[in-house]
């Protein structure tokens, strides 16, 4: 499966922005997607996944009650709206599929290429 993240760019602190995650090739519907994040100098960190069915989503902790994951599996996409934004959420973010909902990366087989958020004044 192909992957395709966007949605990215830069808001203001306490802003809102939805990434959007596109998936192509092999039955999308079949994989658990999550959402990740590098900041320059930090390790790669788990964000938010949710199951093959939509009906299960986990977030870190640092994201509850801010972020929303949700998909559509007829559209093959998965989207990540982000509220309440802060400095500490500027990364790259990559959405990964996987057979199942891991919050590890090497757990994901497939990667999109990163979109890029930026939270500042």
């Amino acid at each position: 499966v192909q992957l395709q993240a966007s949605g990215g760019g830069l808001v203001q602190p306490g802003g809102s922005l939805t990434l959007s995650c596109v998936a192509s090739g092999r039955t999308f519907s079949r994989f658990a997607v999550g959402w990740f994040r590098q900041a320059p100098e930090k390790e790669r960190e788990f964000v938010a996944a949710i199951s093959w069915s939509g009906r299960i989503p986990y977030y870190a902790d640092s994201v509850k009650g801010r972020f929303t994951i949700s998909r559509n599996n007829i559209m093959n996409m998965v989207n990540l709206q982000m509220n309440s934004l802060t400095p500490e959420d500027t990364a790259v973010y990559y959405c990964a599929a996987a057979n199942e909902v891991f919050t590890t990366p090497r757990e994901y087989a497939y990667w999109g290429q990163g979109t890029l958020v930026t939270v500042s004044s």
